[in-house]
């Protein structure tokens, strides 16, 4: 499915993509569609991917790493490597379940903080995959969850702008060192 992009799941001494952190402008850019998938945008992915296992991720979204393009990388299972990750080119929302669901989440660009924030429980999503192939799939749990999080960085939203309780929230980002102000409550 993903063999174009396949990379071993594996920690690098030095990722060869540098993550950005909340407070980072580039963090709250939208990304642009991607109009042509080639072999660079392949590669990216594979950068993508090397990055988010060496920073023991589930998800990265392109604009972490100041890549202002529509591209997410997702592998729920980072310890399977029979489990091939996903690559999502100009992912979209087309249908999501009435039903809410509570979880916790935390993000490689806010290190420590993990929070409960509601998204739907299961949604369906195109895509163009790593062959520019359009696809489309149904996605439940904790993949619907990552899906929804990373398309957030597409446009600029971070979880913590989706939690609900500010005092929980004001509180997890002091302990470790992050500004309230970076914050843009939805």
């Amino acid at each position: 499915m993903t063999s174009a992009v396949l990379v071993e799941k594996k920690k690098l001494k030095k990722p060869p993509l540098e993550i950005h952190y909340l407070g980072d402008r580039v963090l709250r850019q939208p990304a642009k569609r991607i109009n042509r998938v080639d072999e660079t945008i392949r590669q990216t992915a594979r950068e993508m991917l090397q990055t988010m296992y060496s920073s023991d991720g589930i998800g990265l979204a392109a604009p972490q790493v100041a890549i202002h393009k529509q591209l997410i990388v997702i592998d729920c299972e980072p310890d399977n490597a029979a489990t091939p990750p996903l690559v999502l080119i100009n992912p979209q929302i087309v249908g999501a379940s009435p039903e809410l669901c509570t979880a916790e989440e935390g993000c490689l660009s806010i290190p420590g903080v993990y929070l409960e924030v509601v998204r739907p429980q299961v949604i369906e999503v195109s895509y163009k995959d790593q062959q520019g192939r359009p696809q489309r799939m149904k996605a439940k749990g904790l993949l619907s969850r990552a899906i929804q999080h990373e398309m957030d960085h597409l446009t600029g939203v971070l979880f913590v702008d989706r939690v609900q309780n500010g005092l929980v929230l004001a509180e997890a980002l002091n302990k470790h060192h992050f500004s309230m102000q970076a914050v843009r409550p939805i």
